[in-house]
């Protein structure tokens, strides 16, 4: 088990849709990196489209809070853009953060709580599948992903820093999220409120 070192096998699992996989991808970008990956894909004359995928209903001021955008796998192939089928990932300098993390992710247990996970669809783990279930402690996983969990934490950690952003915003009384809101209330939000992106470095 401590020889295993996680190597990408360049499948394409994780920038493609999966037919039989329940539910969408998704492939979730800050805003920094959408601005990023649309100069590249200007430059490259490529069709890049996003569309919000965390948001909040800001009270307060009347709008809704982009915290992450995610791709749209709209394209013939239902895949990231940016993935050749002969060298893979075409934008590696400027991976999103979750792209680095892969196969690791984040899984959200609620709007302020999230606990990192290792993508079962992913075929180095599906090859690996029995070794990892027998030591799947997390001193293990630091080491056979010892690329991606860095950038894992690194992930997670930007993602603390937006809530607690957003947290002081609230402290502060510039901003308010309602705890409850009806599906109603939330649809009209989004159709009618101006968008606020929340960054942070």
């Amino acid at each position: 088990m401590t020889d295993l070192l996680y190597k990408c096998m360049q499948c394409g699992v994780c920038c493609f849709e999966i037919p039989e996989s329940p539910g969408a991808k998704r492939i979730p970008l800050y805003p920094e990196e959408v601005d990023r990956l649309v100069d590249v894909a200007k430059e490259r004359d490529i069709k890049f489209q996003v569309i919000e995928d965390l948001v909040f209903p800001d009270t307060i001021n009347k709008k809704i809070l982009v915290i992450t955008y995610k791709i749209l796998l709209n394209n013939e192939k239902k895949g990231c853009p940016f993935f050749d089928e002969n060298t893979g990932c075409t934008v590696h300098e400027i991976k999103p953060y979750a792209c680095q993390a892969y196969p690791l992710s984040l899984k959200r247990i609620d709007s302020f709580n999230l606990e990192i996970t290792i993508d079962p669809l992913c075929h180095f783990v599906i090859q690996h599948r029995e070794a990892l279930k027998k030591k799947a402690d997390m001193e293990s996983i630091k080491k056979i992903f010892k690329n991606e969990y860095p950038k894992a934490e690194k992930f997670f950690r930007k993602n603390k820093r937006i809530q607690l952003k957003i947290r002081k915003l609230e402290a502060e009384k510039k901003i308010s999220i309602p705890r409850e809101i009806t599906l109603e209330q939330f649809n009209d939000a989004l159709k009618n409120w101006e968008r606020e992106e929340i960054r942070t470095k």
